[in-house]
């Protein structure tokens, strides 16, 4: 049996993929969950520095995405003091750091298609 994609079904946590690509795009697919999990890659941070480093995502969905990957397990929350104000601290559980890897190899290339066919800016255009 083939591991990839294939006429075969995957399953995680009781749901039902078609293939593996399908299922690791369920977990790290989107506009920003990728993002999020770059901007962890070396270091946990607050809520508040994700949201200066990511300035044109949305509370909404930045508070959304984290609650996802959390569950998902490639990120951990940790809460610090019983009361407000509460410190909380996001960063990646020892199955996130797995996928650093994979970022490392986006970052590249999506470097080298900005070199080849693009510029970067330093501001919105």
């Amino acid at each position: 049996m083939k591991t990839e994609c294939s006429g075969d079904y995957v399953m995680l946590k009781g749901k039902i993929y078609p293939c593996t690509v399908s299922l690791t795009m369920d977990l790290v697919g989107g506009k920003w969950k990728a993002v999020i999990l770059y901007h962890l890659k070396d270091e946990a941070k607050r809520y508040n520095e994700l949201r200066k480093e990511m300035p044109s995502v949305t509370e909404m969905t930045l508070s959304l995405q984290l609650k996802q990957l959390e569950r998902d397990g490639l990120v951990l929350r940790k809460v610090y003091g019983k009361k407000p104000p509460v410190k909380v601290i996001y960063s990646l559980t020892d199955f996130g750091k797995t996928f650093i890897p994979v970022l490392e190899a986006i970052t590249a290339w999506g470097n080298q298609v900005v070199e080849e066919k693009g510029e970067f800016v330093n501001r919105r255009v």
